[in-house]
């Protein structure tokens, strides 16, 4: 390899980094700025310019380098042990997510895991049909639908119509308008399921999927680029969902997330009714086709 060849191949490999090294920058100062003094035994002090600790006091309490951590806050092409990662994810008080989140943004080799994939298992389909009378479906990282079953589709008829491209349900459930929005508490969930899609997005920063969804939904949704804006991240798990259907009223489901083990990033989302009038709803809405279908569209 000529020494031009080279330097190309270094400012390809800065220039895929650079995204990754601001995202890491931020999310630091994030989770610095949410500590006090007093939360590590510090006295508060005056004239504080900034919310929660400095810098210093990070590097301090670490037990590393000030100029070293700054670097590291700034964004800066530097290489990270994981013994100093787990120095100052102590210090900031990561939980296990988190920290994972802080390995992935700092490129450390031991936290990385396999992309998503649309390659669905051949049986998955036929899996999910026999859920019915459960809502179940299968999606990736990003957040799109990838597969359904019948129970699922009259649920959620706004979704399984969509094209292809736009059949994403984070997408959905933060830009359509109320009279159609599926997800009935949302102002209960939109945080869980905004720090769950961060947590993910760190394994893709840069990719244009990813980036370009991100971009339409903090231009579609002030509540999306706030809640995206707060940094905060977290892994799926049993949740209470309340959907609306404009013909059957609320649905109240317990869900549960599976993952696919075969095709990384993929994972299998059931939705159990939560009582009886849940249930019988959406039996109710399998029975009768014509009113699990849309009534208008936007």
């Amino acid at each position: 390899m000529d020494s031009d060849t080279a330097s190309r191949a270094v400012g390809r490999t800065r220039a895929r980094a650079r995204p990754r090294r601001t995202e890491l920058a931020a999310f630091l100062r994030s989770r610095r700025e949410r500590i006090t003094p007093e939360d590590v035994g510090m006295p508060p002090g005056i004239r504080r310019r900034t919310p929660g600790l400095r810098r210093e006091e990070v590097a301090q309490l670490a037990g590393i380098g000030v100029t070293w951590y700054t670097w590291l806050e700034q964004g800066r092409p530097i290489n990270a042990s994981p013994q100093v990662l787990d120095a100052v994810a102590r210090t900031l008080r990561l939980d296990a997510t988190e920290r994972e989140h802080l390995y992935h943004l700092a490129e450390v080799p031991d936290a990385t895991v396999g992309g998503e994939s649309e390659c669905l298992p051949e049986d998955l389909q036929g899996i999910v049909d026999a859920l019915v009378p459960l809502p179940a479906a299968v999606a990736n990282g990003r957040c799109d639908v990838l597969a359904w079953n019948a129970a699922y589709a009259a649920v959620f008829p706004h979704v399984v119509a969509a094209p292809p491209g736009e059949r994403n349900f984070l997408l959905i459930s933060f830009t359509l308008p109320p009279c159609c929005n599926p997800i009935a508490n949302l102002e209960e969930t939109a945080a869980g399921n905004v720090a769950v899609f961060r947590h993910r997005y760190s394994r893709h920063l840069g990719e244009p999927g990813w980036k370009n969804l991100v971009r339409r939904l903090q231009d579609a949704s002030p509540e999306f680029a706030r809640l995206w804006a707060s940094h905060d991240v977290a892994t799926p798990g049993p949740s209470v969902r309340v959907f609306r259907h404009h013909a059957a009223g609320h649905i109240r489901t317990r869900t549960t997330v599976m993952d696919v083990g075969s095709s990384p990033e993929t994972r299998l989302i059931v939705y159990t009714p939560s009582d009886e009038r849940s249930r019988e709803r959406i039996d109710r809405l399998l029975a009768d086709p014509g009113a699990a279908a849309l009534d208008h569209r936007h």
